[in-house]
């Protein structure tokens, strides 16, 4: 099973496979983090500014299938 890890207590780092939960236009989304970004890139349709000390994830959501890059303040473990 996946690893959820809290770096400093304050913010949150996941891993791939991670399953988590962010709010949403129509309420919660619920995904999987598939990578975890700490560069400057292109990523789920926009320009990641990522780095090793602000990463960024890319999550595939559970109902759409699609991906999207949060920021790791905006994602938070999934209730099963």
């Amino acid at each position: 099973m996946p690893r959820l890890g809290y770096s400093d207590g304050m913010s949150r780092t996941f891993t791939k496979g991670d399953r988590v939960e962010w709010d949403s236009h129509g309420g919660t989304a619920v995904g999987t983090v598939e990578d975890t970004i700490t560069s400057r890139t292109e990523a789920g349709g926009r320009t990641v500014d990522a780095s090793p000390e602000e990463p960024q994830y890319l999550v595939r959501s559970e109902k759409s299938g699609g991906t999207a890059v949060h920021k790791p303040e905006a994602l938070r473990p999934a209730k099963d």
